[in-house]
């Protein structure tokens, strides 16, 4: 072969090169504008208007709605208010865990209501366990107003309660979820006193 040849074999070879490698480029531009197009498609947000945000809210409880001034109040509330959802449930074994949780949020300056909830704890009927917690929320309504330093606790109400001598309770949301009855009277009683800070 002379020089000649040589010199067009290479310069054939490298535009066949160059034809690849722009298919390649090609090939992968495509790739990538699908993947991008596809990937915006997966990005999008759907945003809502104030009025929707504050329906929601509305229709929400806010279990982390209170703040109390000491670490060991807001601990006994938060084993409260799962102690009182076992007792509107109706689940005794449920109430069993959150009165042992709720005893040992109390120290040993706080010997009676601490018995209480350790009694709760003990206890298998679910009717001696609604008494108990009666008698329980009566001894620490003022611990729970007096520690409130954000939100509100709503004082709750059955007059059918205990043969219709009634009975309170403490709620950290307005709506009426009965502890002394359950699903048979879920809703019966009314709100006596908001207590707001």
């Amino acid at each position: 072969m002379n020089c000649a040849m040589i010199l067009k074999l290479k310069k054939l070879n490298f535009i066949i090169m160059k034809a690849k490698m722009k298919s390649i480029i090609a090939i992968l531009v495509i790739f990538i504008t699908l993947g991008c197009k596809e990937n915006k498609n997966h990005q999008e947000v759907e945003m809502n208007t104030p009025e929707e945000i504050k329906k929601e809210k509305a229709k929400t409880a806010d279990i982390a709605d209170q703040g109390f001034i000491d670490g060991m109040t807001g601990k006994a509330w938060h084993n409260y208010l799962q102690l009182k959802m076992a007792l509107v449930n109706s689940d005794a074994s449920a109430a069993n865990t959150a009165a042992g949780n709720l005893a040992e949020s109390f120290g040993n300056d706080r010997e009676e209501i601490k018995m209480l909830a350790q009694q709760i704890a003990n206890s298998d009927d679910l009717e001696e366990q609604r008494s108990l917690f009666y008698q329980f929320s009566e001894k620490t309504e003022t611990l729970f107003k007096d520690a409130l330093n954000k939100g509100t606790i709503y004082k709750q109400y059955c007059p059918m309660a205990f043969n219709n001598q009634g009975a309170y309770w403490l709620s950290d949301v307005s709506e009426i979820r009965n502890p002394y009855f359950g699903d048979k009277m879920l809703k019966c009683g009314s709100i006596t006193e908001t207590i707001s800070k």
